[in-house]
């Protein structure tokens, strides 16, 4: 006789940032989830990491009893990016 066990199966979505590198690639980070942070070499391969990471990240989580992040709802709502000309005489 074969016992088999169901294990659910839960979907997040988070929202990732993906910054160019000095050194070439991807760093990646993801503001719901403080001190996550992964790289690529590529974008294909920083999506692929950030899957990853985050997938550890949230098993952690599992493993020691608690719910996961939530993701912040407008997580670009706080952010602002502007470019500053800056003159040096």
């Amino acid at each position: 006789m074969t016992r088999r066990e169901t294990v659910a199966t839960h979907e997040y979505r988070y929202t990732v940032l993906f910054e160019p590198a000095e050194e070439g690639g991807y760093v990646v980070t993801c503001p719901a989830l403080p001190g996550l942070v992964t790289e690529g070499d590529t974008l294909e391969e920083a999506r692929a990491m950030a899957v990853d990471a985050i997938r550890g990240y949230l098993e952690s989580f599992a493993k020691d009893g608690l719910s996961p992040p939530a993701e912040d709802p407008q997580p670009a709502s706080h952010i602002i990016k502007e470019t500053v000309a800056v003159a040096v005489g």
